[in-house]
């Protein structure tokens, strides 16, 4: 059950609430008896990357960390060849390329330190590195303070950004090409870091979030990477006990035609189709501004987003980021030509039919036609509080508790089939009995 699997990364995320650089070049040497860094003291990160499978690495000096949470560890045990080149014991930049083209570097590894550049995937170094830095990003100067990939819809096109005190070299994967920005009102990055596209320049202990195009800094930042990008005591999320299994609950749930898929509890939402760069609950008005009381349901149909609350609907123009479309909200008789409160909706897969649930009844709205066409049927539940189908059927929330259906018919109250409750267990996503 794939959307299952899915659907329980979402138990860690409701567990969640939501100086001058140091860039040393000098050799370092271990100290066997010393103590290993702690991110949680406030450092400044040299360099913060993904690699192919999805775990988020943050570089510091001689020692990386392996994810959001846990102690350092010295790089070259996982990377072995950084430190037997140069035995300098940091990394100035590095990135995972987005070249879905070329499959020969996708989703590879590049570190830069110095003048040097290597290639990893899978923790192995690529046959023929380390190399100039030049013979593999032409013009790209040596020292850099930090890379970040840029896939193309958030770039112009398939990009890396390496940054080098306030220019930015955008350098065009496919072309080899590469053009230089001043951006003076962005702080000086050690280490640049693509999340959920969106983009962030790590400077001292904090980060900014910053438009990967024009540059431009989005509001409220700098804020403390201890709040966000790690598990710190008395920091953020890093001071919370799990939440209990009997408190899950989700309001909305959905997949979009890019296969993102959102869940909504509450004030915020999680990305579930995210375990690649991270699982990480968002207050939903970060990517729906106008959705300041939470949501009632959600569905997804030809690239854009119905987001329902009370008796009006906002319909989102699907892209990187979803933008409101003009002349909504409107209400939902104006709309889908039904009223009243909406418990959960939902669209199967290449379908063109929105279920509506209210109560014990499913509604079966046509989209494509105006005024839109509405019929109706009883369902064997009446306390759905958010429902999703997919390509193995459709599932139902109530409360901490989920229900499987083989297909949309077998909701009915007439049908035989009957559902086995399941429980969310501490076994499952590491919630608390």
């Amino acid at each position: 059950m794939e959307l299952l699997t899915r659907t329980l990364f979402l138990c860690f995320a409701l567990s969640l609430t939501h100086g001058a650089p140091a860039h040393p070049h000098e050799a370092v040497v271990e100290d066997a008896g010393a103590a290993l860094p702690d991110r949680c003291e406030g450092l400044e990160f040299d360099a913060i990357t993904p690699d192919e499978k999805g775990t988020t690495f943050f570089f510091k000096g001689s020692h990386l960390w392996n994810g959001f949470h846990g102690p350092a560890q010295l790089s070259n045990e996982l990377f072995k060849e950084l430190d037997d080149d140069h035995n300098i014991g940091h990394v100035d930049a590095a990135f995972r390329m987005h070249n879905p083209d070329n499959t020969d570097n996708h989703d590879h590894i590049y570190f830069f330190l110095d003048d040097k550049v290597f290639s990893y995937y899978n923790h192995t170094l690529e046959d023929g590195y380390p190399k100039q830095i030049q013979e593999d990003f032409p013009g790209i100067p040596s020292h850099l303070d930090a890379a970040v990939e840029c896939p193309r819809g958030e770039c112009m096109t398939d990009s890396v950004l390496f940054f080098q005190g306030n220019e930015v070299h955008v350098y065009d994967i496919a072309t080899k090409s590469m053009k230089t920005k001043s951006w003076p009102h962005l702080p000086v990055c050690t280490s640049a870091f693509r999340w959920l596209e969106h983009y962030y320049c790590f400077h001292g202990h904090n980060f900014t979030r910053f438009h990967p195009v024009s540059g431009e800094v989005s509001s409220g930042y700098p804020k403390d990477a201890r709040n966000y990008f790690m598990r710190c005591p008395n920091f953020g999320h890093g001071s919370g006990s799990g939440i209990k299994c009997s408190d899950i609950k989700l309001d909305a749930i959905t997949s979009d035609d890019t296969g993102k898929t959102y869940a909504f509890s509450g004030p915020i939402f999680m990305r579930l189709d995210s375990r690649r760069d991270g699982f990480h609950a968002f207050p939903i008005t970060r990517n729906w501004p106008e959705m300041t009381n939470g949501v009632d349901a959600v569905f997804s149909y030809t690239d854009k987003m119905y987001m329902i609350k009370d008796e009006q609907v906002y319909i989102y123009k699907g892209s990187a980021h979803y933008t409101l479309i003009d002349g909504y909200p409107k209400s939902l008789k104006e709309e889908l030509n039904i009223e009243g409160h909406v418990d959960a909706a939902f669209i199967c897969p290449n379908g063109h039919t929105v279920h509506i649930i209210q109560g014990d009844r499913m509604l079966y709205v046509d989209p494509t036609s105006t005024p839109r066409t509405v019929t109706s049927t009883n369902i064997k539940a009446s306390n759905i509080d958010a429902a999703y189908c997919g390509s193995d059927g459709v599932v139902t929330f109530t409360d901490s508790n989920f229900f499987k259906y083989p297909d949309v018919l077998m909701l009915n109250v007439g049908h035989p089939f009957t559902p086995n409750s399941m429980a969310i267990t501490p076994e499952m996503c590491g919630c608390q009995n």
